[in-house]
């Protein structure tokens, strides 16, 4: 028989959990602790599932029947109540302004400060991408950990173990921020998922080649690969610079000083053209990066400037050197260098930040044998590393005092990786446009 209100008023709590059936699949379950509420048992696709809707007495016996007759008519029209009833409430959550998304940009834009462009840029990158698509429209309390490890193994899939750890991280700040704002009560992705994550592959995070040979080889098989010329020249001016591979398809034409482009010969060119990195897209400390004495500068050795003189006749009117392949005025995607190493079977064994590795460990190994030790801090200074302690003026004195040393060191990179490869030109036979 049907339920009654007094029933349902009367009923007590038990040693164990109970159900007072009423009608249609509707019954009211009550707790040991008292605790009652009403809910459906139905079946959609083939298996059983349960819909709840809400507390006794704030949800009243006829309320939870008219509940029963909308969800029955759901059904009706082959429409899982469970999921109609998610869509309705992401809607309300969306207005209040709590969905990942809404809550996910806020927090963005609250960190922007603190980022250098070049990691704000890859964030919001990682987010659009892998993030918002899965679970940006959801609710920040309908989110759990397993929801979010299916965002995280979709990236996993792809090879992409790192980025799938910092994603996770930029998650868990997301839900942090929330928790600050009282809009959910847990951080689903936290620590604790790590446990269920694919680990660092052995080797290191960014593993690199180790010898002048193979990275001679990295180049020609990039230069052999299928597609546009523009991801090859990238990968080369990366080659020849090392610098953090966000800053090349993020670098503009204005940062390249003492080269003159209306001189396809290079006879107006300066003696030693240079690449001006500004310390605010540099990896710095927040209080440095408006210090034009932690600014980078990159010596432009004749492999680089013949690259960069390839890549103008291809972008030379658009901001970007490297722009996307959607817009010319956006920057080409941080990871184009990265899946074409992927596709020349270079996974696992290279990745665009290996280029800094492999520098490193060669220009010290040959620090060592030659006996100079005085190459080591210039070694780190040329791959950005700013020494602990160091002051704005000492940085910017010994920068000035380590140029010309920096200079022999990058011609002597240049000449032995580029060895026996064709000029940068040659990548652009039989292409009319950027690619």
């Amino acid at each position: 028989m049907p339920l009654t209100d007094k029933q349902c008023q009367k009923a007590a709590p038990g040693e164990r959990n109970y159900k007072l059936a009423d009608s249609g699949g509707l019954y009211l379950f009550v707790t040991p602790k008292g605790g009652k509420s009403w809910r459906l048992k139905y079946r959609f696709g083939g298996k059983e599932k349960l819909l709840t809707f809400g507390l006794y007495p704030e949800v009243p016996l006829r309320e939870a029947r008219d509940r029963r007759d909308e969800a029955k008519r759901l059904l009706r029209e082959h429409r899982d109540p469970a999921i109609e009833a998610r869509k309705i409430r992401a809607a309300a959550y969306a207005a209040a302004g709590a969905t990942f998304k809404v809550v996910a940009e806020r927090w963005y834009q609250a960190q922007l400060g603190r980022w250098a462009k070049v990691n704000a840029t890859k964030i919001a990158q990682a987010m659009q991408r892998d993030v918002y698509p899965e679970i940006g429209g959801l609710p920040l309390t309908d989110i759990d950990g397993p929801a979010v490890l299916a965002v995280l193994r979709k990236v996993e899939q792809r090879g992409a173990i790192d980025t799938a750890k910092r994603i996770r991280q930029h998650i868990s700040a997301v839900f942090g921020y929330g928790m600050a704002e009282g809009l959910c009560a847990a951080d689903p992705a936290g620590r604790h998922l790590l446990k269920a994550m694919l680990p660092t592959p052995i080797g290191g995070s960014q593993p690199g080649l180790r010898t002048i040979a193979e990275l001679r080889e990295l180049h020609a098989t990039i230069d052999a690969s299928t597609g546009g010329p523009l991801t090859k020249l990238a990968s080369r001016l990366l080659g020849l610079t090392f610098v953090r591979p966000g800053l090349i398809p993020t670098a503009r034409w204005e940062e390249f000083e003492g080269i003159d482009w209306s001189d396809p010969t290079g006879a107006g060119d300066a003696p030693e053209p240079i690449w001006r990195i500004a310390a605010d897209r540099m990896k710095l400390e927040q209080e440095n990066k408006a210090d034009e004495a932690f600014e980078h500068i990159v010596p432009l050795v004749p492999q680089a400037v013949d690259v960069l003189r390839a890549v103008h006749r291809l972008s030379g009117r658009f901001p970007y050197l490297f722009h996307s392949v959607r817009s010319t005025h956006q920057p080409m995607s941080a990871n184009t260098i990265g899946y074409r190493y992927n596709q020349c079977g270079y996974r696992n064994r290279h990745v665009p930040h290996g280029w800094r590795s492999a520098f490193s460990t060669i220009m010290n190994e040959r620090a060592t044998v030659l006996g100079l030790e005085g190459d080591r801090p210039i070694i780190d200074a040329m791959l950005s590393h700013k020494p602990r302690g160091i002051s704005a003026a000492e940085m910017a004195y010994n920068r000035a005092r380590h140029m010309p040393r920096r200079w022999e060191l990058a011609r002597w990179w240049a000449d032995e990786t580029m060895k026996g490869l064709p000029p940068a030109g040659t990548l652009l036979d039989g292409w009319d446009r950027a690619g």
